[in-house]
């Protein structure tokens, strides 16, 4: 039951994480802020869930498993987005896979060492989910010229489209979203192991 229950939670999240990257991304100029934000909620998402089932079972792959559960539900979510009328551009699915098999690989490597998984996986996790979600940016339309396209009638004035003041607030978002994800998600792979002895 709780096993099920888990999954729909993840269903329900991955699924709200897609929708909000192509909000936010796409329909302000704090793209690159919101990106950093969304790296953060991505790694949380990732790491507490891939870590729990990873050392609940004790299998190396179970994260990669549980990332392919993300995926799939993402994908679901932005074909029904696109259904309701968003151009395909417009939604942004984050990368969840990748990320998880270096957690894997951070357990298998390390004779399933729960301290190690905890360290070693979060840091990848944290740095690497940042750069694999950046690449799906690099390779989808200009978020501006999307949203001036495909403009939205009950659009609030916060979101209103307009051109970016670059490099006022931000420098790299990738890099910042690495660094910040490397640091949390030591924090939520703990918290992950910890669901575990409740």
């Amino acid at each position: 039951c709780t096993h099920y229950l888990f999954i729909i939670v993840v269903a329900v999240n991955s699924t709200l994480l897609t929708i909000n990257s192509g909000d936010y991304i796409f329909y302000t100029d704090w793209a690159w802020t919101s990106f950093v934000v969304f790296s953060i909620a991505n790694t949380l998402m990732t790491v507490v869930g891939a870590v729990y089932y990873l050392t609940f079972t004790g299998v190396p792959g179970t994260a990669t498993y549980y990332g392919l559960i993300m995926q799939v539900y993402t994908w679901v979510a932005k074909v029904a987005w696109f259904a309701l009328g968003y151009p395909v551009d417009f939604i942004v699915h984050p990368m969840w896979i990748p990320s998880c098999m270096l957690l894997d690989l951070a357990y298998w490597a390390t004779k399933k060492n729960k301290h190690s998984l905890i360290f070693f996986g979060g840091v990848l996790v944290g740095m690497s989910m940042p750069l694999f979600n950046m690449v799906q940016l690099m390779l989808i339309a200009d978020p501006l010229e999307t949203a001036f396209k495909y403009p939205r009638p009950t659009l609030p004035p916060y979101m209103t489209p307009i051109e970016p003041q670059v490099g006022k607030f931000y420098n790299s978002p990738v890099a910042l979203g690495a660094g910040a994800g490397a640091v949390l998600a030591c924090t939520f792979a703990a918290l992950g192991c910890k669901m575990n002895t409740w």
